[in-house]
């Protein structure tokens, strides 16, 4: 039986679905805004639907803020404002909460950085993906090099914590090329690095019509000097595609990969929460349009669904194993409420394939666990 003796981390996922373009490889749920943004009645609806939420989360303090997209720096310094003043009206806002902000550099502006700050954003998230001009006409970001470069030079400017994702392994790209990219990410210095592998995700144009991609080899190879060119430069990397100067992780989604609880608010927004009893999995309407209607009618949440001690045990590892110093062993059972012998055969087996160690102090996925993730988590499967 399922039982939680203490609240888990809380944190708030806001969603917003809109972007300029949609990109090739995009799997999110992101709309093109091909006509006015109706920017204040989807704050105004954001503020509603987290209300509706807020008897489940009474009284718990909410740790972290992560405006996702979508491109968030669409809307204007003042509508974050205003979402972000609501929130702190509606729940138990740590004093000390981490407060991103994704942006795309194709929107940026000095004046909007700086409104972003002042309404309370205190990490900023920039999606560089390539500082390269002919990767980013690849990708089919609305961004050149340029714009890049200066995107980071705002941001850096106006923000203490600044993170740059990038993408390798892109269409036509040389090893040489990916390192340059990294060596210009990491000549401003920000406090964060994301480097994602560009992967073909279903549904997507790239999926349907496949760019010609760097083979397997040599996109470990990129990966392999990626992380040491970090290392050397005082990266900790900490999750799978994360990396971080000391003390700068990000906290919002150290809390996922912790398997901590969030509320996600907006159109399409996930979330966990956890009760005494049962873990809830909720999902917002996906369509903005009907996510507007719905959240009017009091009912902004699409499906909901408790899972199961089977499902429990896969999930928690699906997350735990993405970080690279894995878990301490007491962190199961805090988190799914069940006793760490429900996965001792599953555990087992990894360890004696070589995927993972186990001590009382730490579970960890080794260097060939990490390589090979989607083989050790299958292990886990229900």
């Amino acid at each position: 039986m399922i039982q939680f003796q203490h609240p888990l981390p809380l944190a708030l996922y806001i969603h917003i679905p809109w972007c300029v373009s949609k990109c090739p490889y995009c799997d999110f749920n992101s709309h093109e805004a091909r006509q006015d943004i109706p920017e204040q009645e989807y704050a105004e609806a954001l503020l509603k639907d987290l209300e509706q939420s807020v008897p489940l989360i009474w009284g718990r303090p909410v740790r972290s803020i992560f405006f996702g997209g979508g491109t968030p720096s669409l809307f204007a310094p003042e509508s974050i404002d205003r979402i972000l003043c609501g929130v702190r009206a509606l729940v138990a806002l740590d004093t000390y909460a981490e407060i991103t902000m994704e942006a795309n550099p194709g929107t940026v502006e000095a004046a909007r950085f700086q409104g972003y700050r002042a309404a309370g954003v205190n990490r900023l998230s920039l999606g560089i993906q390539s500082f390269n001009p002919r990767h980013l006409s690849a990708l089919g970001r609305i961004h050149d090099d340029k714009e890049a470069h200066r995107a980071v030079e705002i941001a850096r400017q106006t923000f203490d914590n600044v993170n740059l994702d990038l993408m390798y392994a892109l269409p036509g790209q040389t090893p040489a090329e990916a390192m340059n990219d990294l060596r210009s990410a990491i000549s401003y210095a920000p406090q964060h690095l994301s480097a994602y592998h560009l992967t073909l995700e279903p549904n997507t144009p790239f999926y349907q019509n496949p760019p010609s991609l760097p083979d397997d080899d040599t996109s470990a190879g990129m990966q392999e000097a990626l992380e040491q060119e970090l290392a050397a430069n005082g990266y900790v990397h900490y999750e799978t595609s994360a990396f971080a100067q000391p003390g700068k992780q990000c906290r919002h989604n150290l809390n996922y990969w912790q398997f901590g609880d969030y509320l996600g608010i907006g159109a399409g927004a996930h979330g966990k929460l956890t009760f005494h009893d049962r873990v809830m999995r909720q999902a917002r309407h996906k369509h903005p349009t009907a996510y507007l209607r719905e959240v009017a009618n009091g009912n902004a949440v699409s499906q909901e669904q408790a899972l199961t001690e089977r499902d429990l045990g896969f999930e928690f590892m699906m997350n735990a194993l993405r970080l690279n110093q894995g878990f301490a062993p007491e962190l199961f059972q805090q988190r799914t409420g069940l006793p760490l012998s429900h996965v001792e055969s599953a555990l087992a087996q990894a360890e004696s394939r070589g995927l993972i160690t186990c001590s009382l102090e730490q579970i960890a996925p080794t260097y060939q666990g990490r390589r090979f993730l989607n083989e050790l988590l299958q292990i886990f499967l229900p």
